[in-house]
């Protein structure tokens, strides 16, 4: 696995060293600057489709259009 260099502001170097100075302290071990990003990006994919509980504001409407999709989709699967 290769290396690259990005440019970041002063102030978002800092932020990266605290990150990764409270992740070693929260999980009792060395953490990298690479390994503190790295988990940033990870906190913001999601892994499973409840992961999104929650986070999408549909309307009723929306929701209604939704369930009627799946119901359709799953007679045409069947």
């Amino acid at each position: 696995m290769g290396t690259k260099s990005i440019r970041v502001s002063e102030e978002t170097y800092e932020g990266l060293f605290e990150v990764a100075g409270k992740l070693q302290a929260e999980l009792k071990r060395p953490v990298s600057v690479d390994e503190a990003i790295r988990i940033l990006i990870d906190e913001f994919k999601p892994n499973q489709i409840s992961d999104l509980a929650g986070r999408w504001d549909a309307s009723d409407e929306e929701i209604k259009k939704i369930k009627e999709s799946l119901a359709d989709g799953w007679k045409r699967w069947s």
